[in-house]
């Protein structure tokens, strides 16, 4: 997994002057707004053993917050010695099986408790809301259609809209451009891995908060670069309020 080489794993502060008004949060999905049940690791782990190649809970856990289809590709790439156009149509047979496994298994997720409610408030508030996932479109719409949650955002930005996933920063940048938003300064970033926050980081966002409320634990977040953690996405309007004076 891609490191966050230079950059200090410790609270991010703010540049000194007057701070500028947050105008967009960019919000993860699965974890983040909606519940982690273990799916993600269950569907890839079948679709992977279909052809026969085991990858536990475990290693698939290393790459939580990745592209689905990067995690695939990794994991053909390290098992299996294939000539090019083999390799690749593979990891396309095993990411198709995943889609479709994932979208099953999401008919039945749930909303993080509070979390719609918080969607409701930060959007009453005059923020702009994004959304940024590890998940391909036909994913991302399966989930959002489902929830009716779509009025609430002014992008979904998903693995296909950009050339590289977390930790490049490119799902970030793409969303400030989809929100008309040019200042990293003016953006929060929220996620519940160690690769959103790394991709946060990386990106210079204003706001880099990490939630419990998914696969990454207080012990694995609190090394990462963040500016806030906090148990779940329930609590973010209070935290925007009282840091950030999103009234």
């Amino acid at each position: 997994m891609a490191s966050l080489a230079g950059t200090a794993l410790t609270k991010q502060t703010q540049a000194d002057g007057p701070q500028l008004p947050i105008r967009l949060v960019v919000l993860d999905i699965g974890g983040t707004i909606v519940e982690e049940r273990g799916d993600v690791p269950e569907a890839l782990g079948a679709a992977f053993l279909k052809k026969g190649i085991t990858v536990s809970p475990s290693e698939i856990n290393q790459w939580r917050g990745a592209a689905k289809r990067e995690i695939v590709r990794h994991f053909v790439t390290e098992r299996l010695k294939l000539p090019e156009a083999e390799r690749d149509q593979l990891v396309e047979t095993i990411y198709a099986d995943f889609r479709k496994r994932i979208i099953k298994s999401y008919e039945t997720v749930k909303g993080i408790p509070g979390a719609e409610e918080s969607l409701r408030v930060m959007r009453n508030r005059g923020l702009a809301l994004a959304t940024s996932t590890g998940f391909d479109a036909a994913i991302t719409a399966s989930i959002m259609t489902r929830l009716g949650w779509e009025r609430y955002f002014v992008a979904q930005i998903t693995s296909d809209d950009v050339v590289q996933g977390r930790p490049s920063p490119y799902m970030l940048f793409h969303a400030m451009e989809k929100a008309r938003v040019d200042c990293v300064a003016q953006v929060v970033a929220v996620g519940d891995t160690p690769l959103d926050l790394r991709a946060a980081a990386n990106g210079g966002m204003g706001g880099i908060v990490g939630v419990l409320s998914g696969v990454g634990k207080r012990d694995a977040m609190e090394p990462e670069p963040h500016t806030d953690i906090i148990d779940s996405v329930a609590v973010l309007p209070a935290l925007l309020h009282s840091k950030y004076g999103v009234k």
